[in-house]
């Protein structure tokens, strides 16, 4: 419904500029102030106030004027608000929006668009366990994936596998020069990757500490792993691989806690081994941006205002991450019809330079976009998987579960429902809060802004967290509960989030929104309203987190209605089955909210 009334705002405001012989490329359409009563307002008469010669406030009255809404479906009227035009929805805005929210628990999601998209992310290091300065990365682009398929898009989620650099070099050369004896630890925890690692650090510590003749020697067995591995030798991919496997595999079991996970997990050394990466290189050496220096191929990016040079090429032939990379992104670009990567802010110029380098191939890199995010910090400090010091992912999620169970277990005399929660239900909400914190306290932030990751605001009932908009989903579900067990018809099958439940017709719900005379109702019903545009624009931008913010803010609106409007016990049979349909459309909202963000909607809590 928004969507559509913002689509009539739009072109009943360019019509009445033509009419007024005025430009129309910049509308200036946004969502009015807090205080301001309109469903969407207009600040284009600041931009025209200097062409028509006149103050912006007589500008916006002679511009609402010449604003026709005949003929629309949903917008009803236009006034001005100093220097804004208003544009204000109808009761049948409200109506429909009523009537498509409750009816569909699918709610949100957008048409199909027939656009495939590869989103990748994480794509961390297979050198050990996955640690909390990284977190930022799965969740934020597991967001990004699920946000996209609910704009309509066919969207698949890859890791990408860096199997052919130095580290996995190094850390298979580790992991077959010692035993287990020369350990100095016991695996922190009995999974693969946090076995295996101890032979990463190991081997790092003993190239930085070992007599240099032992060092030496160390560093010619690296270099034959490298070599190995660019001359497509078998062997060496198999012995390679073992290691990428192994710790890989203890990786997926981390990383599904969030949960986040895969359709593809792709090699760096596919793209050596069909040839892809000689055939870049070499069409790289024929542009006139290639120069041969300090021993290497590089490329020159000055016209892209890019100021360091792209190496692609070792003297010795062998490749870099980079020149790989090049080839992975070609074959996207010939698989899928847009690309998404998540990268971590120490990839920004890497990110530049891939952009310019593929439009300097042929490609368009328009078809490629970034998410760039600063990385996530503990009060305590810094974080390194090398020297075996960081606070490792599964600790912090270990940690949320069990501040989580504690907050459950003392809010137990708190509930307004009357079930009895069972240990099993403990444990279960536990988990949906305690991972749903982490996820929400670092999903909800501008991926551009670091972040120090804080117990006390993460986990606040009270505060705008995730326990807090959970809460609306569990007294959503709670009402609905209870309004079924008393015999009034709920809309749907209650269940779980993400379009679980089955969609009604919505022509069968005997319900009408013009029943609604609060202001409690009518904004929540405009905040249900508005979802499936925030789904749009933020899969536009790439911005999750403004479907965080919308879940704080539809939190605010449904906690008014809450505390205002009793539903099963209202005055009468019309106004209990609209309050009723209400709620169903409010819940359908935050379970589709929070599953974008992938976090758990709670039945209780």
């Amino acid at each position: 419904m928004f969507r559509q009334f913002r689509s009539e705002v739009e072109a009943a405001l360019a019509d009445a500029l033509a009419t007024l012989d005025l430009p129309t490329d910049d509308l200036g359409i946004e969502r009015p102030p807090d205080d301001m009563d309109a469903t969407l307002a207009s600040s284009v008469a600041f931009r025209l106030a200097g062409a028509v010669g006149d103050a912006p406030p007589n500008v916006a009255s002679e511009v609402a004027a010449a604003v026709d809404v005949a003929g629309y479906d949903y917008l009803d009227s236009v006034d001005t608000a100093g220097p804004y035009v208003n544009f204000h929805a109808g009761e049948r805005y409200l109506v429909d929006a009523l009537d498509a929210a409750a009816a569909d628990a699918g709610y949100g999601a957008l048409p199909d668009r027939d656009t495939s998209v590869v989103v990748e992310h994480t794509s961390a290091n297979p050198t050990g366990p996955v640690h909390v300065g990284r977190a930022r990365n799965p969740i934020v682009g597991d967001a990004v994936a699920n946000l996209m398929e609910y704009a309509g898009y066919d969207v698949d989620r890859h890791y990408y596998v860096n199997d052919a650099g130095r580290q996995m070099a190094v850390f298979t050369w580790a992991y077959e020069r010692f035993d287990e004896s020369d350990l100095d630890e016991e695996p922190a925890r009995d999974r693969a990757e946090y076995d295996l690692v101890r032979y990463y650090r190991k081997g790092n510590a003993f190239l930085e500490e070992a007599d240099p003749d032992d060092v030496e020697a160390a560093e010619e067995e690296i270099a034959a792993i490298l070599q190995g591995l660019e001359a497509g030798d078998e062997e060496t991919y198999e012995r390679v691989g073992e290691v990428v496997d192994t710790v890989l595999g203890g990786m997926k079991e981390c990383l599904a806690r969030l949960p986040a996970e895969f359709d593809e997990f792709v090699k760096e050394t596919r793209f050596m081994r069909d040839g892809s990466t000689d055939e870049i290189a070499a069409r790289l050496k024929e542009t006139e941006q290639a120069v041969y220096e300090e021993d290497a191929w590089q490329l020159e990016l000055d016209e892209w205002g890019i100021e360091k040079n792209l190496v692609f090429l070792r003297s010795d032939d062998t490749s870099l991450y980079t020149t790989r990379d090049l080839a992975h992104h070609e074959w996207k670009f010939d698989n899928y019809d847009r690309a998404v990567t998540v990268l971590g802010e120490d990839h920004k110029l890497q990110a530049d330079q891939l952009d310019a380098t593929l439009e300097l191939l042929g490609n368009d890199a328009g078809r490629l976009g970034h998410v760039i995010y600063s990385y996530v910090n503990l009060p305590d400090g810094k974080m390194s998987t090398r020297r075996g010091t960081g606070v490792m992912l599964d600790d912090l999620l270990d940690e949320a579960i069990d501040r989580a169970r504690e907050a459950v277990e003392s809010r137990m005399d708190d509930r307004i429902r009357d079930d009895d929660l069972t240990e099993e239900d403990v444990e279960r909400i536990a988990h949906q809060v305690g991972i749903g914190a982490v996820r929400y306290d670092i999903v909800s932030k501008q991926p551009a802004k670091a972040i120090t990751f804080e117990w006390e605001d993460a986990l606040d009932f009270e505060a705008q967290s995730a326990p807090f908009v959970q809460y609306v989903h569990a007294r959503c579900a709670g009402i609905l509960d209870e309004a079924a067990a008393e015999g009034v018809d709920v809309p749907g099958v209650t269940g779980g989030a993400g379009g679980s439940e089955s969609a009604v017709d919505p022509d069968a719900l005997d319900v009408d929104a013009a029943v609604f005379d609060t202001e409690a109702e009518r904004e929540l019903l405009r905040e249900v309203a508005r979802f499936p545009a925030v789904i749009e624009e933020a899969a536009d931008d790439l911005e999750p987190h403004t479907v965080a913010t919308f879940t704080r803010e539809f939190a605010d609106a449904y906690n008014a209605f809450y505390r205002e409007c009793p539903v099963v016990t209202a005055e009468d049979d019309e106004l209990r089955a609209a309050r009723v349909a209400l709620v169903a459309a409010a819940k359908h909202t935050m379970a589709n909210a929070l599953d974008v963000l992938g976090i758990e909607a709670p039945e209780s809590m």
